[in-house]
């Protein structure tokens, strides 16, 4: 007799896996929001004068949308699946075209020098590799393009939260579809090969992820 998993082809492990990202999906679209109140100033201020063809990793449920003038070429490179009824429901609402493709950030389905502005937020802490990542950009970004970012990031050495960041990152990073809350961000972007690389700290204000960096890169 063939077992339900027989049937439907997956793994408890893979079942397991996708229930996690639908969930994450779910609680990004109830939260984004929330989020968006601390940082929305922030946002309006780095996404001004978009133009050209603009790249969004891992776009998510769609929050960064309504700061994105319609007349750009937008672009989203989305692995969670789940994550596309929000995006085509978010877009929708907001009378925006995206062009929406599968993918990671360590591939981009983009071709090389042909992007204007590549975008990430809340992105690099949880891809694999970020070193991987921040050469894909560099490969899809037209010479003299920008990476914008706004990344959540360790807190530095010592500090009792950092200690709290490395404890909890083996939970975190289940719970948070690979989100490592003790990431280093600013160092790999030191050193990925930008021609400059400039950002500044704030507070967030959240639990455990407090620390952040938003920032322009320029190849």
């Amino acid at each position: 007799m063939m077992t339900v998993n027989q049937i439907i082809g997956d793994s408890p492990n893979q079942i397991f896996a996708n229930f996690g990202k639908r969930f994450f999906a779910w609680m990004m679209a109830q939260t984004s929001s929330t989020y968006d109140k601390i940082v929305g100033d922030r946002k309006r201020s780095l996404f001004a004068n978009l133009q050209g063809k603009v790249l969004e990793i891992g776009p998510g449920t769609g929050p960064n949308l309504p700061y994105y003038p319609k007349n750009i070429h937008w672009i989203g490179i989305e692995p969670n699946p789940h994550m596309h009824f929000y995006l085509h429901k978010q877009a929708e609402k907001l009378g925006l075209n995206i062009d929406l493709r599968i993918g990671n950030a360590e591939w981009l389905d983009a071709e090389d020098n042909s992007i204007d502005t590549v975008i990430s937020t809340l992105v690099l802490c949880s891809v694999p590799n970020i070193d991987y990542t921040l050469q894909a950009i560099l490969r899809v970004l037209k010479p003299g393009g920008r990476f914008l970012f706004i990344e959540h990031v360790a807190a530095p050495q010592k500090t009792l939260l950092r200690q709290l960041q490395s404890t909890i990152s083996p939970i975190w990073k289940v719970i948070g579809d690979g989100c490592h809350p003790d990431r280093e961000t600013w160092i790999a972007l030191e050193n990925a090969g930008f021609t400059s690389v400039n950002y500044e700290r704030f507070d967030a204000q959240l639990p455990i992820v407090s620390p952040h960096i938003i920032g322009v890169a320029i190849k």
